[in-house]
């Protein structure tokens, strides 16, 4: 498919109407870090959609009155967020003819902290996405649910590129690669349920809030840096060739090199930032305790407790409900809370 497939239909009838939808959050295994132009990404990347994690938003669209954006987050109005998001309805205009035509106001509520570590991007544009496609069916007439959520996607991509990983359930991917039929830089798909083993589909994700303050450097500019890093396209190439064994991974079951990849691929994320110049780190000193507490519990006990990492300092835990969880938790309870802040910590679970 190419972007033409989702010019909109010039054809409508709009109407004051509010919807209200809600989206989840996801987390990277294998990381996209560095993209093109259009939020074009620059590598391939999957990852697991969690299930408690969401962004809940209502929009209120307006008509008989100029175009602007209000914005509520959590009852408290933000206006700098407000000039963000009509910014992107400009962009996007030839794929929603009718989007500047009205007024919105927009509130939303995440469930889970700001700042801790998930991606609140993702969650956030995927809800006003749905939004976004529920006025759309309305004023336009209604498409299949499976062309919907496509072009959800692919609107969320342009707000903040994983946001279209989070339109749906399980493990999905975004960015084109000959190892998943149907994958695309434009929109995520969901991975194929039938390649994916058992035992990843029960899935713990706790997140340690090691740090809940604002970064020092954002996500934007972190990907930014990409353009000038030295070590950037032998990045892209491998994040492209680890498509292969997790392919294999997925399908067999193999916990052991699954941990491996996962915990390498965080690795090289923040490796990249310390890279880049000018050089920075998001990592904490708790951050390092917790992975190596972590190593440490897993030489000691075999038992399948591993980590992965966003573009932050917080960690985010993972576990299967595979019979060890119950030793696991409470090893984390023990020693790993105590390198967060005010005992913080997240507790999700993948959704499929």
């Amino acid at each position: 498919m190419t972007t033409q497939d989702f010019i909109g239909k010039e054809n409508f009838t709009i109407h004051t109407q509010t919807v209200s939808e809600s989206c989840p959050s996801n987390i990277a295994l294998i990381k996209y870090w560095g993209k093109y132009a259009d939020q074009i990404p620059a590598n391939p990347s999957i990852s697991y959609t969690l299930n408690h994690c969401k962004t809940n938003t209502s929009m209120e669209f307006i008509v008989d009155e100029a175009f602007s954006v209000q914005t509520f987050l959590a009852g408290n109005e933000e206006v700098k967020f407000a000039e963000k998001i009509e910014k992107y309805f400009k962009n996007i205009e030839q794929y929603l003819p009718w989007i500047l035509k009205g007024k919105y106001v927009i509130r939303t509520e995440n469930t889970f902290p700001h700042s801790s570590g998930i991606a609140s991007s993702a969650s956030g544009f995927g809800a006003i996405a749905k939004c976004l496609m529920a006025l759309d069916a309305s004023f336009t007439g209604r498409n299949s649910e499976e062309e919907s959520l496509r072009k959800a996607s692919f609107l969320a991509r342009l707000g903040s590129g994983s946001a279209c990983r989070s339109l749906y359930n399980g493990l999905v991917v975004w960015g084109k690669t000959d190892e998943v039929e149907e994958s695309s830089d434009l929109f995520g798909v969901q991975y194929p349920d039938d390649e994916i083993h058992e035992v990843f589909k029960n899935f713990n994700d706790w997140v340690l809030l090691i740090h809940e303050g604002q970064k020092s450097v954002s996500s934007t500019v972190g990907h930014g840096l990409m353009n000038t890093n030295p070590y950037a396209e032998r990045r892209f190439q491998e994040a492209r060739e680890n498509f292969v064994p997790m392919k294999e991974i997925l399908k067999n079951g193999d916990m052991e090199r699954f941990i491996k990849l996962v915990e390498h691929e965080a690795l090289t994320l923040h490796a990249m930032m310390m890279m880049s110049d000018p050089a920075f780190i998001l990592m904490k000193t708790g951050t390092l305790e917790v992975i190596n507490k972590i190593w440490d519990f897993r030489r000691e006990t075999r038992l399948p407790l591993f980590f992965t990492l966003d573009a932050g300092a917080n960690v985010h835990l993972l576990f299967p409900n595979n019979g060890s969880e119950e030793q696991i938790k409470a090893f984390i309870e023990a020693e790993l809370l105590q390198h967060t802040q005010k005992n913080g910590v997240v507790k999700d679970v993948m959704k499929f």
